[in-house]
């Protein structure tokens, strides 16, 4: 294959991130666009997240990038051609605190001035719900019925095929090296397999994109921390019907179509960690909390643990924006946790800057100079 040296948009990640905005560039007519994988597409935290959709957020921006991000799913099959097997279960938050209960209320009144129908559901209405649930300990629980997930891997793939049927190009094991810059303006990237000049290149490169942007010589204050995971043999359907997640308890667990359970947690302490290994802590924890909250899961055998980089900022939000150091070096990283289910709409709102127009969500406040600034963007409802 001869590899194409020039192009209008050089994208480095092909995560959901990468993708999506390499679709919604060429979409939007700019077909000369190259998108750069040191690995194989989706090999990164994409393909190793729990795969959550929800606009249940306690910050404006979140809650209509979440809701904005579910219209986007709920019609991706037939944009893209592909099914990403959405399910929209509902997430059900539980809270234990009495403290979590109130500041998820105020997020619910927040969520429901935009459009965003979520409820306080009594304990009988979450059993309902969750047919499975034991929560007894529990003080309060909202629940959306539109979240809910999708396959990290069948959307991502959706986005490809559907970017490479306008002409982008994808390159496999081809790993960036250095950023070219000059006179404050990027010129292209160097790689495993040679240069490639571009006027502008995007960092779309996930656990690894503080590393890309120091290439450039731009400062972000992103760090990553390694997230652990683990699925079930599939069982009977209706043990966790919705997405089940709690901030003050430290869980997601949610049923896929198949009938596997997925469940995971943040690690104690929030360490710094590129690791991608695998622990007997996090497996007893989390198999402690699969018979807590759900009894109907004891003795279901775990059949796969894994772990995933989450890239985090220190306010929880994301990095959208263009260096205001290298002109044309544009940044979508640091969604703490929160990259597939942002996808969608975040590709399309970083093309739209990217090639001059107006996003249609303001992406303004998400500039890394915020953290310069003291204006952080702090999201309460993160796991």
């Amino acid at each position: 294959m001869t590899l194409k040296r020039t192009a209008e948009v050089v994208v480095i990640g092909a995560g959901i991130q990468g993708c999506s905005i390499a679709y919604n560039i060429a979409k939007s007519g700019l077909r000369n666009v190259v998108v750069l994988e040191k690995d194989t597409i989706c090999s990164g935290s994409t393909g190793r997240c729990g795969a959550g959709i929800r606009a249940q957020w306690g910050t404006e921006m979140n809650c209509r990038f979440g809701l904005a991000a579910i219209e986007k799913f709920e019609r991706l099959q037939e944009e893209l051609g592909m099914d990403c097997d959405l399910h929209q279960g509902g997430y059900l938050v539980v809270a234990y605190r009495d403290s979590e209960f109130e500041r998820l209320k105020e997020s619910m009144r927040l969520q429901n001035s935009l459009g965003i129908n979520t409820r306080v559901v009594s304990y009988a209405e979450a059993r309902e719900i969750c047919p499975g649930l034991s929560a007894e300990d529990a003080v309060g629980f909202t629940f959306h019925d539109r979240d809910g997930h999708a396959d990290p891997f069948l959307t991502t793939f959706a986005y490809t095929e559907a970017a490479r049927r306008l002409g982008v190009k994808f390159l496999r094991f081809t790993e960036v090296k250095a950023i070219k810059a000059v006179a404050g303006r990027v010129k292209g990237v160097e790689t495993n397999r040679g240069d490639f000049d571009a006027p502008v290149v995007v960092n779309a490169a996930g656990g690894y994109a503080q590393h890309v942007a120091k290439m450039a010589g731009v400062d972000i204050p992103n760090f990553s921390e390694r997230h652990e995971i683990l699925i079930t043999e599939p069982v009977e359907p209706g043990v966790c019907p919705p997405m089940l997640i709690s901030f003050s308890g430290n869980f997601y667990i949610q049923q896929r179509p198949n009938g596997s359970m997925i469940g995971g947690c943040s690690p104690e302490g929030h360490p710094q960690d590129y690791g991608l290994g695998t622990s007997w802590n996090f497996l007893e924890a989390m198999s402690r909390t699969f018979v807590k909250l759900l009894p109907r899961a004891r003795g279901i055998r775990v059949a796969r643990q894994w772990s995933g980089l989450y890239n985090m900022t220190p306010d929880c939000q994301p990095i959208l924006c263009e260096s205001d150091d290298v002109k044309g070096f544009f940044l979508s990283c640091g969604y703490s946790g929160h990259g597939f289910m942002f996808g969608p709409i975040s590709g399309e709102l970083l093309a739209q800057q990217i090639l001059g127009q107006k996003p249609r969500i303001p992406i303004g406040m998400l500039h890394y100079k915020r953290f310069e600034r003291g204006e952080l963007l702090v999201e309460p409802a993160v796991v």
